[in-house]
């Protein structure tokens, strides 16, 4: 099952994909041809070049973050906002369909 994500892009456009369950939203994001998502490690949690803020309506439906994301987050080149998150630790699952991540201008 495909569910839909909304993303509002760099430059403020939004697009919608649609993502496989189980897909990680940085794996989404390079699909989709989102900009200003890289994940340089490949979802390994080594990096923060997949960051992005949830918004605010779905960010405790997005699950808790982890210690190690916490500290990588620290690390973004956007400033951290109360709901950023990695993409890559953001597992696609029913109850995200029609989530709404936005990628932080640098």
């Amino acid at each position: 099952m495909k569910m839909k994500v909304n993303w509002t892009k760099q430059d403020g456009s939004s697009v919608t994909t649609e993502v496989a369950a189980g897909t990680n939203m940085m794996e989404a994001a390079i699909a989709g041809n989102i900009t200003g998502v890289i994940g340089e490690c490949g979802g390994n949690l080594s990096c923060a070049t997949c960051h992005v803020v949830v918004d605010p309506a779905w960010a405790n439906k997005t699950g808790e973050v982890g210690d190690f994301e916490d500290a990588m987050l620290d690390a973004t080149e956007a400033e951290r906002t109360p709901t950023s998150r990695l993409s890559c630790q953001i597992i696609a699952d029913d109850a995200l369909d029609g989530l709404h991540l936005i990628v932080p201008s640098i």
